[in-house]
């Protein structure tokens, strides 16, 4: 018998907490913050305090989604050094616990090609990727390539997004729907969007 996809692998990890009536927890990570080491023993407390999966961040030079928090984070772990290989290798060393979604900016995925950043997600054993600044109209390409090495494309949907974008982007999903929970970039808020409710059931219909 083959090992599982990264898509089967996701699958399985939802599939899990559902049954024992539980949401899934997917907690981020940012990649060599404070440093490699250190990163890496924070995903194996992940894994030990129950995470199904982790969401594993590429540092970027200009994260165009992340607030402060996640920004100064990324900037330390440049500032130590950290590269996408490395990042790669900590996602290799956290995937026989949980799958491994890389998490990273389309700039780091057109330097190194789509095929051949796909084939290294599955040659280390990273199960899904998010591309928080790829739209819909250019991501079929990644798509294929990804689909192609068993790797889920994760699409991502905001409050602002259209119905009819909204069942587009359901339809060609794999692993999951990331549904951005407010307007803005990421950081701690004092309060959830009153219509938070109904936009992740209106996520869940698209699916």
């Amino acid at each position: 018998m083959s090992d599982p996809t990264g898509i089967e692998r996701i699958a399985e990890a939802f599939a899990s907490a559902a049954a024992g009536r539980r949401a899934a927890m997917m907690p981020y990570l940012m990649g060599g913050f404070p440093d490699m080491a250190t990163s890496l023993a924070i995903g194996e407390a992940y894994a030990d305090g129950g995470a199904d999966l982790v969401e594993l961040g590429v540092p970027f030079s200009d994260p165009l989604a992340d607030g402060p928090v996640i920004h100064a984070a990324g900037v330390e772990a440049l500032r130590n050094g950290a590269t996408v290989g490395q990042i790669l290798e900590l996602g290799a060393a956290l995937a026989p616990r949980l799958p491994v979604v890389l998490m990273c900016y389309a700039n780091i995925v057109y330097a190194r090609g789509f095929e051949a950043f796909a084939r290294a997600l599955r040659e280390h054993d990273v199960s899904g990727l998010i591309v928080p600044d790829l739209p819909l109209e250019e991501a079929p390409e990644l798509r294929a390539a990804c689909d192609a090495q068993g790797v889920a494309l994760v699409p991502l949907v905001a409050p602002t997004t259209p119905p009819d974008r909204l069942r587009r982007i359901g339809e060609l999903a794999r692993g999951f729907l990331y549904a951005v929970s407010l307007v803005g970039t990421t950081g701690e808020r004092g309060t959830l969007d009153a219509g938070l409710e109904d936009f992740l059931r209106r996520a869940a219909d698209a699916t």
